[in-house]
């Protein structure tokens, strides 16, 4: 039996590259990817019970290599009762099952609100390294109806914004890809993209196990990268996690 983590037998490792001067230990599987595929994994008990379960998700390379493997720590009650508000922690390990990032959301009762983003329903999540060092924050930001995402550094400096292609509600009920693009903050150039893919009918309306992609520059700083990786969690549990919930209560 595999344990928690490991890939099942007809998945294949991304080798480790290796230590990479300035990059923290862990990441630098990103120095050498210019796109990523996660997919959630399918809890057959969340599809048969309708309870909430804790999100598990595997991160794999351009060509179907395992690179990481994402788990939620949370409460069952917080679960059941705040649904897509919970506070949790996304710990993401490598192919030894260490950690190399983790992710720290608290819980927040207003949340999803694109009127109030920059005060109580900011819906934060603080990403650190595997040593506890904070490598930056995924925050909502204030936007007249379509939702925005800002990336920021460890000093809270904002590097990146991402736009929703639409409100939450249509994101979901969209039958093709959704795009999110990754643009400075700065100049407003596109640097990178966060995609939606499309799971098929089935999948889609009687699950929660969605798949993503995130590409950006190779020579892209690795921080920035795990950033970008830390991004897709937020979009998924701010829009697609809270509208599937929504819609299968």
């Amino acid at each position: 039996m595999n344990q928690p983590g490991m890939p099942p037998p007809q998945y294949m490792l991304m080798p480790h590259p290796g230590a990479i001067p300035g990059v923290p230990e862990g990441l630098e599987y990103l120095a050498a990817v210019d796109q990523l595929i996660i997919k959630q994994e399918v809890e057959l008990f969340e599809v048969l019970s309708g309870m909430e379960c804790k999100n598990k998700y595997r991160v794999f390379n351009s060509i179907q290599q395992q690179v990481y493997y994402a788990y939620e720590e949370s409460d069952t009650c917080n679960r059941i009762c705040f649904g897509a508000s919970r506070g949790f922690v996304l710990h993401i390990t490598d192919n030894q099952q260490q950690e190399v990032l983790n992710i720290v959301r608290e819980f927040r009762c207003c949340t999803g609100c694109c009127w109030c983003a920059d005060g109580c329903c900011q819906y934060p999540m603080m990403v650190n390294d595997k040593a506890g060092r904070k490598l930056g924050m995924i925050r909502q930001m204030n936007s007249c109806c379509q939702l925005r995402f800002g990336i920021f550094d460890e000093n809270d400096v904002p590097l990146y914004e991402i736009w929703a292609p639409c409100c939450g509600c249509q994101c979901v009920c969209m039958t093709e890809d959704v795009n999110f693009p990754i643009c400075n903050i700065s100049d407003k150039t596109q640097v990178g993209n966060i995609r939606k893919i499309w799971g098929g009918l089935i999948q889609e309306a009687y699950t929660k196990a969605d798949t993503f992609g995130v590409s950006f520059p190779m020579d892209l700083l690795v921080k920035h990268k795990a950033l970008m990786l830390a991004a897709i969690f937020l979009i998924d549990f701010a829009i697609f996690e809270r509208q599937k919930k929504n819609n299968n209560r």
